[in-house]
């Protein structure tokens, strides 16, 4: 740990951390947490106490890569070392609740990456034994990350002080290519066993969140459809096992390629979702539009440092949709980092969630999203699988 560091959390009651698993999101949760008590006043400081892996030489390399002080291959061995206060939790989906479950019940706060789980049952488990670990203390939270960029912070407040008034409509979008070639091999996330589900829970969870988020109202209804579009995939060497020999010939899509649904949000107003991996020249697209009975919203993530607002009540003749640059130090997060104009990035939201999560920690308060809004979204996907597989029209969550 730097100096620097050293000096501004010297005296501040420290929390351990250990982390399960190293990959993408593994990488993204470790930067945040080398980072976050570098440009945040934290009132506990963060100590990067120890990474598991199954493989002990990649886990150990991962561990000098990312900042690790240990690595272990057991992810029981790391819930319950004396060291860690707190588990991260980074793993594919048909793991989270087994290892969330185990860290709560052995005195560990929890942190886990979305969706909350593969099924409502394993979420309803996780949200049980949430809150039956927040009578002694420690809490959970899911990770939603892109609650803190800082235009959707933005955004949720406009809504919240009535800027756009009664919420009408909502179109969200989660675009990306990243599959769209039907050569590009099979992953984990390919396979339903593990994933749960394709676009519609890997991306398609984000945009329910971000909806409800926002506008502080709940998907109380949908109808959606899904899409598999490329059935079979080469085989890579990892995926060795799921068909034939390990590399050679293909294997089975088991997860949806594309989401499409509409629904219908507790304050009255509609919702129009898409989830797809197969959009190309789409990398990040994360495009929210909000119009309510004053004014609207717009966001595109891959342009995330800017907001457009539309006021309703200005004259007609100067009224046009506001582009604000969401990097002064008036605006939330964005203080503790650059100048005004100097935009902020991807992994800056992963910051903002450690930020809050360990204020939420110190003071003893309930981290959001909790388990419980994680659970809600589980629904919102488990209802759109449920109205496609059964051609079954409107599904009502109320």
């Amino acid at each position: 740990m730097s100096e620097r560091t050293d000096e501004q959390t010297e005296g501040k009651p420290t929390l351990g951390v250990g982390l399960v698993g190293y990959a993408f999101m593994g990488a993204a949760h470790s930067q945040a947490w080398r980072t976050a008590p570098r440009f945040f006043d934290l009132p506990m400081a963060p100590r990067m106490r120890v990474v598991a892996g199954r493989h002990a030489e990649a886990v150990r390399a991962a561990a000098d890569r990312l900042g690790w002080d240990d690595a272990v291959t057991s992810w029981k061995e790391l819930v319950t070392r004396d060291d860690v206060d707190l588990v991260d939790v980074c793993t594919p989906g048909d793991t989270h609740a087994e290892i969330a479950i185990a860290a709560l019940e052995a005195g560990k706060h929890v942190l886990c990456e979305k969706p909350l789980a593969n099924s409502v049952a394993e979420a309803e488990a996780m949200v049980a034994a949430a809150e039956k670990a927040a009578e002694r203390g420690v809490h959970a939270m899911v990770g939603f990350t892109y609650r803190r960029v800082p235009a959707i912070q933005l955004a949720r407040t406009l809504v919240a002080d009535g800027r756009i008034g009664q919420v009408r409509h909502v179109r969200a979008q989660y675009l990306q290519d990243w599959i769209a070639d039907p050569s590009a091999p099979l992953s984990w996330r390919l396979d339903k066993a593990k994933a749960g589900s394709g676009a519609l829970g890997d991306i398609g969870a984000h945009v329910v969140d971000l909806a409800q988020f926002i506008t502080g109202e709940s998907v109380v209804g949908v109808s959606g459809t899904l899409e598999t579009f490329v059935k079979e995939r080469p085989l890579p060497s990892s995926f060795a096992g799921l068909a034939g020999e390990a590399g050679e010939g293909t294997g089975p899509v088991t997860v949806d390629d594309a989401a499409v649904f509409f629904g219908r949000m507790s304050g009255g107003g509609l919702a129009t979702f898409e989830a797809t991996r197969f959009a190309w020249g789409r990398k990040n697209a994360i495009r929210l539009e909000i119009n309510g009975s004053k004014g609207s919203l717009a966001f595109d993530f891959e342009d995330m440092n800017l907001l457009h607002f539309f006021d309703a009540q200005e004259e007609p003749k100067t009224a046009g949709f506001r582009r604000i640059v969401v990097t002064e130090p008036e605006h939330p997060y964005a203080g503790a980092w650059w100048p005004p104009g100097h935009g902020l990035g991807y992994e800056h939201a992963f910051t903002h969630q450690v930020v809050d999560l360990v204020g939420d920690l110190a003071a003893g308060r309930q981290p959001t999203p909790s388990f419980a809004d994680g659970l809600a979204v589980q629904r919102v996907l488990d209802a759109v699988e449920r109205s496609s597989e059964n051609h079954s029209g409107w599904v009502d969550l109320t």
